[in-house]
Order: C-alpha cells, then sequence, then structure tokens
C-alpha cells in the first residue's frame, strides 16, 4: 500500500477524532453548567452520570464507586445510570478497584482479557475507570464507564473525563459520609 491510498483513511480517522473530540467540549460544557454551584458531590456525581449517560448512548453503564470513609480500602457504590452494579469493590480487585488502587486511568478494551476482571453483568466487554482525585490529592473514589462493545474507549475519552472530573471534584476531601 503506498501512501497516498492510505491517505483517505487518515483523513477519516482525523475526522472522526475531531468529532469525538467535539462531542467531549459540549459534554464538559453542559456537565459545567449543570453542576456550577451545586455544594453536594453526590448530587455532581449523579448529574454526571446521568448526562454521560444520556450523551454517549453506547456506554451501557455510568456511575460512580466511592471510597467509603469507615472502610478506606474499599470502594462502595456511589450515583450510577445502567443495570445492577457492584455493591462493594475492594481495592485492588477488578478494574475498578486496581485503578482506585493505583490511582491511575485504565482503559480496558476487552474486560473478560483482564485478570480479576468483576463481572457485575455479564453484558459489558470493555471498560474504563478513572479515579476521582480531591484537594491535596485524596482519593474520593472512582468513575466508571463500561460499554457492550470491545474497544470502545481511548486516550480521547481518558483526557475529557479526567478534565471533569478534576474540574467537579478537585476540592472535596471525601464524597460520603
Amino acid at each position: 500500500m503506498d501512501a497516498r491510498s492510505m491517505e483517505p483513511d487518515l483523513v477519516q480517522a482525523a475526522a472522526i477524532a475531531e468529532r469525538k473530540a467535539e462531542e467531549w467540549r459540549r459534554a464538559a460544557a453542559e456537565i459545567t453548567a449543570v453542576i456550577e454551584g451545586e455544594p453536594q458531590p453526590v448530587a455532581r456525581m449523579a448529574s454526571i452520570a446521568c448526562l454521560l449517560a444520556q450523551r454517549f448512548p453506547h456506554f451501557f453503564w455510568t456511575g460512580f464507586y466511592c471510597r467509603d470513609p469507615e472502610r478506606p480500602d474499599e470502594l462502595v457504590i456511589g450515583p450510577y445510570q445502567g443495570t445492577m452494579g457492584c455493591l462493594r469493590i475492594p481495592f485492588g480487585r477488578g478494574v475498578c478497584g486496581t485503578a482506585a488502587a493505583e490511582r491511575r486511568t485504565l482503559i480496558i478494551p476487552d474486560v473478560h482479557a483482564f485478570d480479576g476482571h468483576i463481572a457485575c453483568d455479564s453484558r459489558s466487554n470493555s471498560e474504563i475507570v478513572v479515579p476521582v482525585i480531591g484537594a491535596q490529592g485524596c482519593l474520593l473514589g472512582v468513575l466508571d464507564i463500561d460499554a457492550t462493545a470491545y474497544g470502545v474507549f481511548d486516550a480521547t475519552d481518558a483526557e475529557w473525563l479526567e478534565r471533569i472530573l478534576s474540574d467537579a471534584f478537585g476540592e472535596y476531601r471525601r464524597l460520603l459520609g
């Protein structure tokens, strides 16, 4: 294949990436407008989960797991949109517990290939989990988004979700309790 035959594919990929970034810009602006002035973190979480689920219909499950103030090495279910979630997840277990323990975003193109994946719903096939970091670097919880298709999430999703969560929760010391 020569460079000229690859050029249309690159142009198409660039256009798709730009549309995705524009959709994220709109989502971030909408979330900011809705939660502006709302001091209650659970209301912010519920609004973010709802708005993301509505804007991105390919998100099968969208929600938060919060660090339990009474069991600081466990996540407990928070506001979400989707089917029944796991009620508690220990740090280091599954994608959410691993993201919490390591305090880093995890993009999993095939959850079935992730060692120790917790199948809250067997229809989930790909996942992104983003830590929610608050004031002075404290871990507040994670945002978990699942999709039924494989390979849905990428660095663009991670970048925008990290930005949205930082703006929404950067001043908090904890979400529950």
